[in-house]
């Protein structure tokens, strides 16, 4: 562990990369309210640990510590800004700050994932930024920051000052796995990306092309896939509360579990196909009519808690592990206790009916 001051830090390095599954979607660190505590710059300010792994002497990847690089180069972009076109010795400390702290060459020091960079880029290169970007927490940060130093009437001199007083702890995390130790420490955030870290697993054993074509089923939506897996794992473990914020861990515990028995590629195609299945009832995307007509009266009787069970019979009905007969009268018990459900709220439970149609399954 060694520790350095932040400004110092970001100056010495050429590149410093993201990790493909990394997110700034969360609060990004205000500096300026962190350094106007300090109006006589003599405190030093702590901002804690960040783990990296140097994969040359002047590249580094941020394994956590992101959002706080990200903040710094925000902030020596706005006062770029503040004070540019003012006098002749403001124009070379720009480029100066520009040179030392923000670009390695004709490109930005921090590499970030590809819907970060652009919008990122086009912040520091001076690029109009659709509404939909100047929604992005970088945006955001960045207009407070041109707010506060023109509202305080802040100095360059005075903000460097201040920055000199930051340091970090700089631990590198070679030895740990990169994606094990970002979850871990991340886990509890929201704005942790779940299916980031999917796709970076799958990456990992050469499977990326069959995670992007599963996305590519729900147009990349990714309500949509969230609500998939949550049905799909639902059957599976037999969740009485299924936790959105933890299916990375239980993405990882169903699929190392299954390849026990069977190869990396049969599996994820069988999830794949499960997706497909699952779309096909969410978009009553079916060929038989009879069990189409079914479906949309579960729909519209509002059904959708109905959906884990029935993507579990809907497939046993594929595998031909129920006949049609017998899958069509599930879908009319299904629907009848959602037509009772809507008049009597407090009717019995769902789980307590799935155990009535195992029961009758089991007899056919």
């Amino acid at each position: 562990m060694e520790i350095v001051n932040l400004l110092t830090f970001l100056n010495n390095v050429k590149d410093l990369f993201a990790l493909d599954y990394a997110s700034c979607e969360g609060e990004l660190v205000n500096f300026l309210d962190i350094l106007s505590e300090d109006e006589q710059f003599i405190q030093k300010v702590d901002l804690g640990i960040v783990y990296v792994n140097q994969k040359t002497l002047d590249q580094y990847v941020v394994v956590d510590g992101l959002r706080r690089f990200l903040s710094l180069s925000l902030l020596l972009h706005a006062i770029c800004e503040c004070y540019k076109k003012t006098t002749t010795k403001n124009e070379k400390a720009i480029l100066t700050i520009r040179e030392k702290y923000l670009l390695n060459g004709s490109r930005t020091k921090l590499r970030l994932p590809k819907n970060m960079q652009d919008i990122y880029d086009k912040i520091i290169f001076g690029e109009r930024l659709s509404g939909k970007e100047k929604e992005s927490p970088m945006f955001i940060l960045l207009h407070n920051f041109w707010s506060q130093i023109k509202e305080d009437r802040l100095s360059a001199s005075n903000i460097f000052v201040m920055l000199k007083k930051i340091s970090i702890y700089i631990v590198e995390s070679s030895n740990i796995p990169q994606r094990d130790l970002y979850y871990n420490l991340n886990k509890d955030k929201r704005e942790i990306n779940q299916l980031a870290l999917i796709r970076n697993y799958l990456k990992n054993i050469g499977l990326e092309s069959q995670w992007d074509s599963l996305k590519k089923i729900y147009n990349n939506y990714e309500d949509d896939i969230n609500l998939f897996f949550k049905d799909f794992f639902v059957t599976k473990f037999n969740f009485k509360e299924y936790k959105y914020d933890k299916l990375y861990e239980i993405f990882i515990n169903y699929f190392e579990t299954m390849l026990q028995y069977m190869p990396e590629d049969t599996l994820i195609n069988r999830i794949r196909q499960s997706a497909i299945n699952y779309n096909n009832i969410l978009n009553v995307n079916i060929n038989n009519e009879n069990i189409k007509r079914k479906l949309i009266q579960i729909k519209m009787h509002n059904g959708e808690d109905t959906f884990a069970y029935l993507l579990s019979i809907y497939e046993d009905y594929l595998d031909n592990t129920i006949t049609e007969a017998t899958f069509l009268e599930i879908l009319s018990t299904i629907d009848e206790y959602l037509k009772n459900r809507l008049k009597t709220p407090n009717n019995v439970g769902f789980n307590e009916l799935i155990k009535y149609l195992n029961t009758f399954i089991s007899c056919k």
